[in-house]
C-alpha cells in the first residue's frame, strides 16, 4: 500500500499533502510493462491524481487526469478516488527516450504540448471539466499551471519516479502546497526557501518516511497532520462493466462481432484483464437488447 498524509498549517495559511506512491507505480510497472520513460510519465500521473483525487469530498467521486500530447508516450490517463486509490494508462508504454543532458528521464518529450484536462465525476449530469494548456510535460509544472489558471489556487507540485537498472520503480513521490485564501504572504518565501533546500521527493523518501519529508518541505511552520490515507493502484473493471459496453454497441454492432469471430475478447486498458465472451454470450446480450427495445 502507498501511503498519503494531509497537513494544514496552524495559522490556515496552506494546505499539504505528500504520498510515498511506490507501490501504486510498481503496480502501473507490472501491469502495463512500461519502459522508463513511460514509466515515470505515467507514474508522476498516478501520482498526481491520487494526491488531487484525496481532496474529493464524496465516496463516489472521482477525479480523471487526461494528458493529450503530442509526445511519443501519447495520452496518458489516470483516475482517483476520493481516498487517494488510482488506476491509469499510457498510450504508448514502451517510450524511451535518451537521457536530457542533465541525466535525467526526459518525462516533457514524452508527453509533448498539448492539453490537460481534469475531470471531476461528484454525481451530476455532466462531469466538471478544466482545461489548460501542457506547459512543459514534466507534469508536476502542468498541474501547477492548471491549477492556478483554471481554479486561482496558488499551487507548488512536486513529483517524481525513480527507475532502477532493472526498470522497477525503486522511488516515487510526490507534494502538493496550496494557499489558503487570506494566507500570510511570507509563507511564500519559506515555501520557495525550503523546496531549494530539499531538493527532488523520491531521494527522501528512500531515507525518510513520508511524514519526516514533509517536515523537511515545511520546515519553519507550524502545521498539524489530520488524516493518513493509504491508497492502492486498484482498478474497478468487471463483467459487468463489460456487459454493459456491449450492450451500448447496438443490436447491429453485435451481430458484426457475432458472425466474425468464435469469441469476442475486451481487454480493460487500466488493468490489462481480458474478458473472453462466446457467440452464446454475445447472443444472450441481444436476447436481452430486444426484449428491452
Amino acid at each position: 500500500m502507498s501511503k498519503l498524509i494531509r497537513a494544514m498549517t496552524r495559522d490556515g495559511s496552506l494546505r499539504a499533502l505528500l504520498m510515498d506512491s511506490r507501490d501504486i507505480v510498481s503496480r502501473a510497472v507490472e501491469i502495463h510493462k512500461t519502459l522508463p520513460t513511460a514509466t515515470a510519465a505515467l507514474g508522476r500521473t498516478l501520482t498526481a491524481a491520487s494526491l488531487m483525487g484525496s481532496l474529493l469530498s464524496e465516496k463516489t467521486d472521482l477525479l480523471t487526469l487526461r494528458f493529450k500530447g503530442d509526445g511519443e508516450g501519447g495520452t496518458i490517463v489516470a483516475t482517483s478516488d476520493y481516498m487517494g486509490n488510482v488506476r491509469g494508462f499510457i498510450q504508448n508504454p514502451l517510450c524511451d527516450l535518451p537521457l536530457k543532458e542533465n541525466g535525467k528521464l526526459d518525462v516533457g518529450g514524452c508527453v509533448g504540448k498539448g492539453l490537460l484536462y481534469v475531470l471531476r465525476d461528484t454525481g451530476g449530469v455532466e462531469p466538471y471539466v478544466g482545461i489548460s494548456n501542457i506547459i512543459s510535460g514534466e507534469i508536476a509544472e502542468d498541474i501547477a499551471y492548471y491549477y492556478a489558471s483554471s481554479e486561482q489556487i496558488p499551487t507548488v507540485c512536486a513529483l517524481g519516479v525513480l527507475v532502477d537498472r532493472d526498470y522497477s520503480c525503486k522511488s516515487s513521490g510526490g507534494l502538493l502546497l496550496q494557499l489558503l485564501p487570506f494566507s500570510d504572504e511570507s509563507i511564500v518565501d519559506k515555501i520557495e526557501s525550503n523546496i531549494l533546500k530539499a531538493g527532488n521527493i523520491t531521494p527522501l523518501l528512500i531515507k525518510h518516511s513520508p511524514e519526516e519529508v514533509l517536515s523537511i518541505y515545511l520546515d519553519g511552520m507550524e502545521y498539524d497532520i489530520f488524516d493518513e490515507l493509504e491508497c492502492e493502484y486498484r482498478c474497478e473493471c468487471s463483467r459487468e462493466k463489460t456487459d454493459a459496453a456491449l450492450v451500448s454497441l447496438g443490436v447491429s454492432e453485435l451481430d458484426k462481432m457475432i458472425s466474425s469471430s468464435e469469441k469476442t475478447e475486451l481487454t480493460c486498458q487500466f488493468c490489462d484483464r481480458v474478458y473472453t465472451y462466446s457467440k452464446g454470450d454475445l447472443l444472450q446480450i441481444k436476447s436481452r437488447l430486444e426484449k428491452n427495445d
